[in-house]
Protein backbone atom coordinates (compact mmCIF):
# COMPACT_ATOMS: atom_id res chain seq x y z
CA UNK A 1 0.00 0.00 0.00
CA UNK A 2 1.39 3.35 -0.70
CA UNK A 3 1.73 5.61 1.79
CA UNK A 4 0.85 9.34 2.37
CA UNK A 5 3.52 11.90 2.90
CA UNK A 6 2.86 13.79 5.94
CA UNK A 7 1.53 17.34 5.31
CA UNK A 8 2.21 16.43 0.98
CA UNK A 9 -0.68 14.83 -0.09
CA UNK A 10 -0.70 15.62 -3.60
CA UNK A 11 -3.05 13.14 -4.43
CA UNK A 12 -6.62 14.52 -5.57
CA UNK A 13 -8.99 13.29 -3.22
CA UNK A 14 -12.11 11.49 -5.32
CA UNK A 15 -14.65 9.22 -3.67
CA UNK A 16 -14.87 5.53 -5.22
CA UNK A 17 -18.28 6.85 -6.15
CA UNK A 18 -17.20 9.54 -8.37
CA UNK A 19 -14.41 7.99 -9.74
CA UNK A 20 -16.81 4.93 -11.39
CA UNK A 21 -19.73 7.07 -12.13
CA UNK A 22 -20.68 10.19 -13.78
CA UNK A 23 -24.26 11.92 -13.31
CA UNK A 24 -25.46 14.00 -16.15
CA UNK A 25 -24.47 17.62 -16.38
CA UNK A 26 -27.18 20.60 -16.31
CA UNK A 27 -27.00 23.87 -16.96
CA UNK A 28 -27.20 26.77 -14.74
CA UNK A 29 -30.56 29.04 -13.95
CA UNK A 30 -30.15 31.83 -16.38
CA UNK A 31 -33.72 33.46 -16.22
CA UNK A 32 -36.60 34.01 -13.81
CA UNK A 33 -38.65 30.82 -13.32
CA UNK A 34 -42.37 29.37 -11.73
CA UNK A 35 -42.65 26.61 -10.25
CA UNK A 36 -44.66 24.73 -7.54
CA UNK A 37 -41.78 23.63 -5.43
CA UNK A 38 -38.57 25.06 -5.31
CA UNK A 39 -35.99 22.44 -4.22
CA UNK A 40 -32.37 23.65 -3.26
CA UNK A 41 -29.53 20.65 -2.64
CA UNK A 42 -29.20 18.31 -5.45
CA UNK A 43 -28.00 15.51 -2.67
CA UNK A 44 -29.86 12.35 -1.82
CA UNK A 45 -32.82 14.53 -0.24
CA UNK A 46 -33.15 17.41 -2.48
CA UNK A 47 -33.35 14.42 -5.57
CA UNK A 48 -35.52 11.63 -3.63
CA UNK A 49 -37.76 14.66 -2.70
CA UNK A 50 -38.33 16.01 -6.02
CA UNK A 51 -38.94 12.62 -7.26
CA UNK A 52 -41.37 11.58 -5.00
CA UNK A 53 -43.43 14.97 -5.43
CA UNK A 54 -43.22 14.69 -9.58
CA UNK A 55 -44.05 11.29 -9.60
CA UNK A 56 -47.47 13.05 -8.23
CA UNK A 57 -47.90 15.34 -10.46
CA UNK A 58 -46.31 18.27 -8.45
CA UNK A 59 -43.90 20.88 -10.73
CA UNK A 60 -41.06 21.18 -9.04
CA UNK A 61 -37.53 22.83 -9.73
CA UNK A 62 -34.25 21.61 -8.16
CA UNK A 63 -31.15 23.71 -7.71
CA UNK A 64 -27.37 22.78 -6.55
CA UNK A 65 -24.95 25.06 -6.12
CA UNK A 66 -22.18 22.65 -7.52
CA UNK A 67 -22.96 19.65 -9.12
CA UNK A 68 -25.44 17.24 -8.12
CA UNK A 69 -24.33 14.89 -5.05
CA UNK A 70 -20.88 16.78 -4.71
CA UNK A 71 -21.48 17.00 -1.37
CA UNK A 72 -22.12 14.94 1.42
CA UNK A 73 -24.25 11.91 -0.65
CA UNK A 74 -20.93 11.65 -3.03
CA UNK A 75 -18.95 11.34 -0.28
CA UNK A 76 -21.04 9.02 2.13
CA UNK A 77 -20.84 5.27 2.96
CA UNK A 78 -23.81 4.28 1.88
CA UNK A 79 -24.97 2.20 4.18
CA UNK A 80 -28.43 1.77 4.54
CA UNK A 81 -29.45 0.78 8.37
CA UNK A 82 -31.32 1.51 11.27
CA UNK A 83 -28.42 1.19 13.63
CA UNK A 84 -27.07 4.64 13.74
CA UNK A 85 -24.46 3.95 16.39
CA UNK A 86 -25.22 4.20 20.08
CA UNK A 87 -28.47 6.28 19.50
CA UNK A 88 -31.45 4.11 20.85
CA UNK A 89 -30.91 4.26 24.71
CA UNK A 90 -29.94 8.28 24.32
CA UNK A 91 -33.37 8.40 22.58
CA UNK A 92 -35.32 6.31 25.06
CA UNK A 93 -33.82 8.52 28.14
CA UNK A 94 -33.97 11.97 26.13
CA UNK A 95 -37.59 11.12 24.40
CA UNK A 96 -38.98 8.36 25.85
CA UNK A 97 -39.64 4.81 24.48
CA UNK A 98 -42.33 5.96 22.08
CA UNK A 99 -40.33 8.95 20.86
CA UNK A 100 -37.54 6.41 20.38
CA UNK A 101 -39.68 3.62 18.93
CA UNK A 102 -41.00 6.46 16.45
CA UNK A 103 -37.23 6.91 15.47
CA UNK A 104 -36.53 3.45 14.05
CA UNK A 105 -40.48 2.86 12.73
CA UNK A 106 -38.99 6.03 10.62
CA UNK A 107 -35.76 4.67 9.21
CA UNK A 108 -36.75 1.10 8.87
CA UNK A 109 -39.90 2.63 6.46
CA UNK A 110 -37.08 4.40 4.59
CA UNK A 111 -35.04 1.28 4.20
CA UNK A 112 -38.05 -0.56 2.73
CA UNK A 113 -39.15 2.29 0.66
CA UNK A 114 -34.93 2.18 -0.91
CA UNK A 115 -35.47 -2.48 -0.98
CA UNK A 116 -38.52 -1.78 -2.58
CA UNK A 117 -37.63 1.04 -5.59
CA UNK A 118 -34.11 -0.94 -5.97
CA UNK A 119 -36.06 -4.06 -6.85
CA UNK A 120 -39.14 -3.26 -8.43
CA UNK A 121 -37.27 -0.59 -10.82
CA UNK A 122 -34.61 -3.34 -11.37
CA UNK A 123 -32.08 -0.26 -10.43
CA UNK A 124 -28.50 -1.16 -11.03
CA UNK A 125 -26.89 -0.15 -7.91
CA UNK A 126 -24.78 -2.92 -6.75
CA UNK A 127 -27.85 -2.94 -3.86
CA UNK A 128 -27.34 -5.93 -1.12
CA UNK A 129 -28.42 -6.88 1.45
CA UNK A 130 -26.49 -7.41 4.67
CA UNK A 131 -26.09 -7.05 8.10
CA UNK A 132 -25.13 -3.95 10.46
CA UNK A 133 -22.77 -4.53 13.31
CA UNK A 134 -22.14 -2.37 15.80
CA UNK A 135 -18.84 -3.60 18.19
CA UNK A 136 -17.02 -3.54 21.30
CA UNK A 137 -13.10 -2.47 21.51
CA UNK A 138 -12.91 -2.45 24.98
CA UNK A 139 -14.57 -3.93 28.18
CA UNK A 140 -16.66 -0.16 28.55
CA UNK A 141 -17.27 -0.22 24.87
CA UNK A 142 -19.02 -3.93 25.56
CA UNK A 143 -20.77 -2.41 28.56
CA UNK A 144 -22.28 0.47 26.08
CA UNK A 145 -23.35 -2.14 23.37
CA UNK A 146 -25.12 -4.21 25.91
CA UNK A 147 -26.86 -1.16 27.04
CA UNK A 148 -27.97 -0.48 23.26
CA UNK A 149 -29.13 -4.47 23.04
CA UNK A 150 -31.53 -3.52 26.32
CA UNK A 151 -32.99 -0.23 24.38
CA UNK A 152 -33.23 -2.71 21.48
CA UNK A 153 -35.03 -5.19 23.88
CA UNK A 154 -37.07 -2.35 25.12
CA UNK A 155 -38.21 -0.95 21.63
CA UNK A 156 -38.54 -4.14 19.95
CA UNK A 157 -36.33 -3.88 17.95
CA UNK A 158 -34.85 -7.61 16.33
CA UNK A 159 -31.19 -8.14 16.86
CA UNK A 160 -28.38 -10.40 18.26
CA UNK A 161 -25.46 -9.82 20.96
CA UNK A 162 -22.30 -11.74 20.75
CA UNK A 163 -19.49 -12.04 22.48
CA UNK A 164 -17.18 -12.01 19.41
CA UNK A 165 -17.28 -10.40 15.64
CA UNK A 166 -15.75 -11.87 12.93
CA UNK A 167 -13.08 -9.31 12.46
CA UNK A 168 -8.93 -10.33 12.70
CA UNK A 169 -8.85 -7.89 15.30
CA UNK A 170 -9.32 -8.25 19.38
CA UNK A 171 -12.97 -7.11 19.89
CA UNK A 172 -15.32 -7.47 23.07
CA UNK A 173 -18.47 -8.66 21.46
CA UNK A 174 -20.68 -7.36 18.53
CA UNK A 175 -24.56 -5.82 18.42
CA UNK A 176 -26.02 -7.10 14.80
CA UNK A 177 -29.17 -6.72 13.08
CA UNK A 178 -29.48 -8.33 10.15
CA UNK A 179 -31.06 -7.53 6.91
CA UNK A 180 -29.66 -3.90 6.29
CA UNK A 181 -28.46 -2.85 2.93
CA UNK A 182 -25.49 -1.28 0.99
CA UNK A 183 -25.28 0.20 -2.49
CA UNK A 184 -23.65 2.87 -4.76
CA UNK A 185 -25.52 5.90 -4.37
CA UNK A 186 -24.36 7.67 -7.58
CA UNK A 187 -26.06 4.82 -9.35
CA UNK A 188 -29.10 4.55 -7.81
CA UNK A 189 -29.16 8.89 -8.29
CA UNK A 190 -28.42 8.15 -11.67
CA UNK A 191 -31.59 6.29 -12.06
CA UNK A 192 -33.64 9.22 -10.33
CA UNK A 193 -32.54 11.63 -12.04
CA UNK A 194 -33.18 10.31 -15.04
CA UNK A 195 -36.55 9.79 -14.49
CA UNK A 196 -37.03 13.36 -13.18
CA UNK A 197 -35.82 14.32 -16.58
CA UNK A 198 -38.16 12.02 -18.00
CA UNK A 199 -41.08 13.57 -15.75
CA UNK A 200 -40.00 17.20 -17.16
CA UNK A 201 -38.87 18.50 -13.61
CA UNK A 202 -36.31 21.37 -14.13
CA UNK A 203 -32.85 21.00 -12.94
CA UNK A 204 -30.29 23.61 -12.60
CA UNK A 205 -26.14 23.03 -11.21
CA UNK A 206 -23.50 25.57 -10.39
CA UNK A 207 -26.97 27.68 -9.53
CA UNK A 208 -26.40 29.47 -5.89
CA UNK A 209 -29.40 30.10 -3.40
CA UNK A 210 -28.72 33.09 -1.86
CA UNK A 211 -31.64 34.38 -0.41
CA UNK A 212 -35.72 34.73 0.07
CA UNK A 213 -38.50 36.82 -1.03
CA UNK A 214 -41.91 36.71 -0.10
CA UNK A 215 -43.26 40.21 -0.90
CA UNK A 216 -45.56 39.94 -3.59
CA UNK A 217 -45.17 36.37 -3.45
CA UNK A 218 -42.58 33.39 -2.16
CA UNK A 219 -39.32 33.35 -4.49
CA UNK A 220 -35.84 32.39 -4.09
CA UNK A 221 -32.97 34.71 -5.33
CA UNK A 222 -30.20 33.32 -6.73
CA UNK A 223 -26.19 34.68 -6.39
CA UNK A 224 -26.69 35.87 -9.85
CA UNK A 225 -29.92 37.57 -9.20
CA UNK A 226 -32.24 35.19 -11.19
CA UNK A 227 -35.52 34.25 -9.20
CA UNK A 228 -37.27 31.16 -8.41
CA UNK A 229 -41.04 31.97 -7.93
CA UNK A 230 -43.05 29.00 -5.84
CA UNK A 231 -45.40 28.26 -3.37
CA UNK A 232 -43.35 26.32 -1.26
CA UNK A 233 -39.08 25.59 -0.65
CA UNK A 234 -37.91 22.86 0.57
CA UNK A 235 -33.94 23.54 1.94
CA UNK A 236 -32.02 20.53 1.51
CA UNK A 237 -29.09 21.60 0.88
CA UNK A 238 -26.93 20.09 3.84
CA UNK A 239 -26.75 23.70 5.78
CA UNK A 240 -29.76 26.06 5.28
CA UNK A 241 -28.97 28.69 3.26
CA UNK A 242 -31.68 30.76 5.11
CA UNK A 243 -31.94 31.50 8.54
CA UNK A 244 -35.33 32.80 9.67
CA UNK A 245 -33.56 33.66 12.85
CA UNK A 246 -33.18 30.31 14.09
CA UNK A 247 -30.06 30.29 14.60
CA UNK A 248 -29.29 26.87 13.22
CA UNK A 249 -25.36 27.71 12.99
CA UNK A 250 -25.74 27.55 17.18
CA UNK A 251 -28.43 24.29 17.03
CA UNK A 252 -26.16 21.59 14.85
CA UNK A 253 -22.16 21.43 14.85
CA UNK A 254 -20.23 20.46 12.29
CA UNK A 255 -17.72 16.76 11.69
CA UNK A 256 -15.52 15.74 9.28
CA UNK A 257 -14.88 12.06 8.50
CA UNK A 258 -12.49 10.46 6.24
CA UNK A 259 -12.54 6.88 4.11
CA UNK A 260 -9.99 5.20 1.98
CA UNK A 261 -11.09 2.79 -0.57
CA UNK A 262 -9.18 -0.90 -1.07
CA UNK A 263 -9.03 -3.25 -3.48
CA UNK A 264 -6.81 -6.61 -3.84
CA UNK A 265 -7.75 -7.07 -0.08
CA UNK A 266 -6.42 -10.61 1.36
CA UNK A 267 -9.53 -10.65 3.78
CA UNK A 268 -13.42 -8.58 2.98
CA UNK A 269 -15.40 -8.47 6.00
CA UNK A 270 -18.94 -9.95 5.37
CA UNK A 271 -21.21 -7.09 6.75
CA UNK A 272 -21.25 -2.99 7.43
CA UNK A 273 -18.82 -2.30 10.84
CA UNK A 274 -18.93 0.36 12.90
CA UNK A 275 -17.27 0.46 16.11
CA UNK A 276 -18.78 1.64 19.33
CA UNK A 277 -15.88 4.02 20.53
CA UNK A 278 -13.04 6.36 20.16
CA UNK A 279 -10.93 6.01 17.35
CA UNK A 280 -14.12 5.44 15.19
CA UNK A 281 -14.26 3.04 13.19
CA UNK A 282 -16.34 2.00 9.49
CA UNK A 283 -16.32 -0.75 7.20
CA UNK A 284 -17.86 -2.15 4.34
CA UNK A 285 -17.46 -4.31 1.21
CA UNK A 286 -18.79 -3.01 -2.12
CA UNK A 287 -18.47 -3.96 -5.28
CA UNK A 288 -17.38 -1.38 -8.57
CA UNK A 289 -16.81 -1.34 -11.87
CA UNK A 290 -16.87 -5.22 -11.27
CA UNK A 291 -14.06 -5.04 -8.81
CA UNK A 292 -14.32 -6.12 -4.78
CA UNK A 293 -13.64 -3.12 -2.65
CA UNK A 294 -13.35 -2.53 0.97
CA UNK A 295 -14.08 1.13 2.59
CA UNK A 296 -12.00 1.82 5.44
CA UNK A 297 -13.73 4.63 7.41
CA UNK A 298 -13.35 7.12 10.83
CA UNK A 299 -11.22 9.48 12.24
CA UNK A 300 -14.13 12.47 12.90
CA UNK A 301 -13.30 15.11 14.57
CA UNK A 302 -15.06 19.05 14.19
CA UNK A 303 -14.56 20.87 11.14
CA UNK A 304 -11.35 22.77 11.65
CA UNK A 305 -9.88 21.31 14.33
CA UNK A 306 -8.92 18.16 13.56
CA UNK A 307 -4.74 18.95 13.04
CA UNK A 308 -3.09 17.77 10.51
CA UNK A 309 -5.59 16.27 7.83
CA UNK A 310 -3.25 13.78 6.76
CA UNK A 311 -2.59 12.32 9.59
CA UNK A 312 -6.28 10.85 9.80
CA UNK A 313 -5.54 8.41 6.33
CA UNK A 314 -2.50 7.56 7.83
CA UNK A 315 -3.86 5.89 10.83
CA UNK A 316 -7.01 4.37 8.56
CA UNK A 317 -4.39 2.80 6.09
CA UNK A 318 -2.62 1.40 9.50
CA UNK A 319 -6.08 0.07 10.53
CA UNK A 320 -6.65 -1.52 7.26
CA UNK A 321 -3.68 -3.23 6.78
CA UNK A 322 -4.39 -4.77 10.55
CA UNK A 323 -8.20 -5.78 9.03
CA UNK A 324 -7.33 -6.85 5.66
CA UNK A 325 -4.30 -8.00 5.47
CA UNK A 326 -2.41 -7.00 2.02
CA UNK A 327 -4.67 -4.28 0.19
CA UNK A 328 -4.03 -1.44 -2.77
CA UNK A 329 -5.35 1.80 -1.47
CA UNK A 330 -7.51 3.28 -4.61
CA UNK A 331 -9.21 6.39 -3.39
CA UNK A 332 -9.16 8.63 -0.53
CA UNK A 333 -11.54 11.12 0.60
CA UNK A 334 -13.51 13.01 3.38
CA UNK A 335 -16.63 13.59 4.33
CA UNK A 336 -18.71 16.64 6.31
CA UNK A 337 -22.18 16.48 8.25
CA UNK A 338 -23.92 18.27 11.38
CA UNK A 339 -25.39 16.90 14.33
CA UNK A 340 -28.49 18.76 15.89
CA UNK A 341 -28.06 19.21 19.80
CA UNK A 342 -30.49 16.28 21.02
CA UNK A 343 -28.67 13.88 17.67
CA UNK A 344 -32.74 13.86 16.05
CA UNK A 345 -32.33 15.17 12.62
CA UNK A 346 -34.49 18.80 11.98
CA UNK A 347 -37.03 18.37 9.30
CA UNK A 348 -39.91 19.77 8.90
CA UNK A 349 -41.06 23.79 8.89
CA UNK A 350 -38.15 26.22 9.14
CA UNK A 351 -40.08 28.11 11.54
CA UNK A 352 -43.36 28.07 13.23
CA UNK A 353 -44.37 31.51 11.28
CA UNK A 354 -43.07 30.46 8.08
CA UNK A 355 -45.57 28.15 6.23
CA UNK A 356 -44.06 27.45 3.33
CA UNK A 357 -40.73 26.87 4.33
CA UNK A 358 -38.80 23.66 4.94
CA UNK A 359 -35.31 22.08 6.27
CA UNK A 360 -33.73 19.06 6.31
CA UNK A 361 -30.41 19.03 8.46
CA UNK A 362 -28.36 17.29 11.15
CA UNK A 363 -28.71 13.99 9.60
CA UNK A 364 -25.40 13.01 11.85
CA UNK A 365 -23.80 11.05 8.99
CA UNK A 366 -26.89 8.80 8.63
CA UNK A 367 -28.35 10.58 5.46
CA UNK A 368 -29.22 7.02 3.88
CA UNK A 369 -32.71 6.66 5.40
CA UNK A 370 -32.53 9.97 6.90
CA UNK A 371 -32.91 11.46 3.77
CA UNK A 372 -36.10 9.19 2.37
CA UNK A 373 -37.55 10.31 5.97
CA UNK A 374 -37.35 13.68 5.19
CA UNK A 375 -38.15 13.37 1.73
CA UNK A 376 -41.61 11.48 2.42
CA UNK A 377 -42.49 13.97 5.64
CA UNK A 378 -42.08 16.87 2.80
CA UNK A 379 -44.20 15.17 0.07
CA UNK A 380 -46.74 14.04 2.50
CA UNK A 381 -47.02 17.55 4.26
CA UNK A 382 -47.19 19.43 0.86
CA UNK A 383 -49.57 16.74 -0.37
CA UNK A 384 -52.00 17.22 3.08
CA UNK A 385 -51.28 13.75 3.83
CA UNK A 386 -50.74 13.02 7.70
CA UNK A 387 -46.96 11.56 8.57
CA UNK A 388 -46.65 10.02 11.86
CA UNK A 389 -43.32 11.50 12.65
CA UNK A 390 -43.62 14.90 12.11
CA UNK A 391 -43.39 15.63 15.55
CA UNK A 392 -40.41 14.00 16.39
CA UNK A 393 -38.68 15.79 13.69
CA UNK A 394 -40.28 19.26 14.21
CA UNK A 395 -37.17 21.57 13.78
CA UNK A 396 -38.54 24.46 16.23
CA UNK A 397 -38.11 21.66 18.98
CA UNK A 398 -36.06 22.20 22.12
CA UNK A 399 -35.89 19.68 25.00
CA UNK A 400 -34.33 21.13 28.05
CA UNK A 401 -32.44 17.83 28.61
CA UNK A 402 -30.11 17.34 26.66
CA UNK A 403 -30.38 20.42 24.01
CA UNK A 404 -29.60 23.14 26.44
CA UNK A 405 -26.28 21.79 28.09
CA UNK A 406 -24.80 21.07 24.86
CA UNK A 407 -25.94 24.31 23.52
CA UNK A 408 -23.66 26.10 25.82
CA UNK A 409 -20.77 23.78 25.69
CA UNK A 410 -21.10 24.31 21.27
CA UNK A 411 -21.09 28.43 22.13
CA UNK A 412 -17.79 27.77 24.50
CA UNK A 413 -16.11 25.66 22.16
CA UNK A 414 -17.02 28.15 19.10
CA UNK A 415 -15.61 31.48 21.09
CA UNK A 416 -12.72 29.56 22.21
CA UNK A 417 -11.62 29.15 18.82
CA UNK A 418 -13.05 32.60 18.12
CA UNK A 419 -10.44 34.18 20.01
CA UNK A 420 -7.30 31.62 19.21
CA UNK A 421 -8.28 32.31 15.91
CA UNK A 422 -7.49 36.07 16.27
CA UNK A 423 -5.11 35.84 18.33
CA UNK A 424 -2.85 33.14 16.35
CA UNK A 425 -0.36 35.43 14.50
CA UNK A 426 2.10 32.72 13.00
CA UNK A 427 5.21 33.78 10.88
CA UNK A 428 6.38 31.55 7.78
CA UNK A 429 8.32 32.72 5.31
CA UNK A 430 5.94 32.63 1.69
CA UNK A 431 9.44 31.69 -0.19
CA UNK A 432 9.37 28.59 1.98
CA UNK A 433 6.04 27.26 0.54
CA UNK A 434 6.00 24.72 -1.43
CA UNK A 435 4.02 24.00 -4.36
CA UNK A 436 -0.01 22.49 -3.64
CA UNK A 437 0.27 23.62 -0.11
CA UNK A 438 -1.21 26.38 1.77
CA UNK A 439 -0.19 27.99 5.39
CA UNK A 440 -0.83 30.92 7.46
CA UNK A 441 0.75 34.03 7.15
CA UNK A 442 1.24 37.50 8.94
CA UNK A 443 1.05 40.36 5.92
CA UNK A 444 1.11 43.79 7.03
CA UNK A 445 0.25 42.67 10.59
CA UNK A 446 -2.68 40.62 9.76
CA UNK A 447 -3.76 37.21 9.69
CA UNK A 448 -3.98 35.91 5.85
CA UNK A 449 -4.36 32.80 4.42
CA UNK A 450 -1.48 31.99 1.34
CA UNK A 451 -1.65 29.29 -0.61
CA UNK A 452 0.69 27.93 -3.98
CA UNK A 453 -1.29 25.50 -6.88
CA UNK A 454 0.83 23.38 -8.44
CA UNK A 455 2.09 25.71 -11.17
CA UNK A 456 3.96 28.09 -8.35
CA UNK A 457 1.13 30.63 -8.73
CA UNK A 458 0.37 32.36 -5.13
CA UNK A 459 -2.52 33.46 -3.71
CA UNK A 460 -3.58 35.17 -0.56
CA UNK A 461 -6.98 35.61 0.91
CA UNK A 462 -8.03 37.20 4.29
CA UNK A 463 -8.36 34.10 6.67
CA UNK A 464 -11.70 35.76 8.34
CA UNK A 465 -14.63 33.30 8.12
CA UNK A 466 -17.15 35.48 5.70
CA UNK A 467 -20.44 34.10 8.20
CA UNK A 468 -19.65 35.42 11.87
CA UNK A 469 -15.80 36.43 11.59
CA UNK A 470 -14.17 33.41 12.92
CA UNK A 471 -10.72 32.65 11.79
CA UNK A 472 -10.68 29.56 8.97
CA UNK A 473 -7.72 26.91 9.19
CA UNK A 474 -5.62 24.96 6.56
CA UNK A 475 -6.76 21.75 5.04
CA UNK A 476 -3.74 20.14 3.53
CA UNK A 477 -5.70 16.93 2.17
CA UNK A 478 -8.74 18.43 1.27
CA UNK A 479 -6.81 21.54 -0.15
CA UNK A 480 -9.13 23.95 1.54
CA UNK A 481 -9.99 26.89 4.32
CA UNK A 482 -11.99 25.15 7.21
CA UNK A 483 -14.28 27.21 9.64
CA UNK A 484 -13.72 25.67 13.28
CA UNK A 485 -16.77 27.62 14.81
CA UNK A 486 -19.69 26.63 12.18
CA UNK A 487 -18.15 24.73 9.77
CA UNK A 488 -18.31 27.04 6.57
CA UNK A 489 -15.24 25.37 4.10
CA UNK A 490 -13.91 27.49 0.97
CA UNK A 491 -11.77 26.53 -1.85
CA UNK A 492 -7.73 27.72 -1.87
CA UNK A 493 -8.44 30.70 -3.56
CA UNK A 494 -11.56 31.37 -1.44
CA UNK A 495 -14.39 30.10 -2.56
CA UNK A 496 -17.74 29.14 -0.81
CA UNK A 497 -17.71 24.46 -0.68
CA UNK A 498 -19.69 24.17 2.42
CA UNK A 499 -21.85 26.53 4.72
CA UNK A 500 -23.15 28.16 6.38
CA UNK A 501 -21.29 30.93 4.86
CA UNK A 502 -22.54 32.31 1.70
CA UNK A 503 -19.74 34.93 0.58
CA UNK A 504 -16.46 33.88 -0.88
CA UNK A 505 -13.37 34.87 1.79
CA UNK A 506 -11.81 37.95 0.72
CA UNK A 507 -9.12 38.09 -1.94
CA UNK A 508 -5.90 39.44 -0.87
CA UNK A 509 -3.90 39.02 -3.80
CA UNK A 510 -3.55 36.77 -6.77
CA UNK A 511 -0.62 35.75 -8.56
CA UNK A 512 -0.58 35.20 -12.29
CA UNK A 513 -0.37 31.44 -13.46
CA UNK A 514 3.74 30.52 -14.50
CA UNK A 515 2.14 27.63 -16.22
CA UNK A 516 4.13 27.94 -20.03
CA UNK A 517 1.91 28.10 -22.61
CA UNK A 518 1.55 25.36 -24.75
CA UNK A 519 2.64 25.13 -28.62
Amino acid sequence: MTLFQKDNISEKTESIWHKTVHLPSFRSLDQDIHTDVAIIGGGLTGIVSAYRLAVRGVKVALVEADRLASSTTGNTTAKITVQHGLIYQELIAHFGKEKARQYFDANNEALSWLRKLCQSSDISCTYATAPAILYAATDNERRSIEREKEAYDCLGIPAQFSDSVDLPIDTKGGLTIADQAQFHPLMFLHFLVSELVRMGAAIYEGTLAYDLEKKPSLAVVTKDGRKIHCRDVLICSHFPFYDANRLYFARMYPERSYLIACADCESVPQGMYLSAGDPRRSLRSAVCDGRQIVLVGGENHKTGQGGSTTDHYIRLQGFADAVLGENQMIAHWSAQDYTSLDKVPYIGLLAKNEPHLYVAAGFRKWGMTTAVVAAKLFSDTILGKHNPYTELFNPSRFEADPMIKTFIIEGAIVGKELVKGKLDRKQRLLDELGNNQGVIVTINGQRAGAYRDEEGSLSLVNTTCTHMGCEVNWNQAEKTWDCPCHGSRFSANGEVIDGPALDPLKKLYQEPSQEQPKG
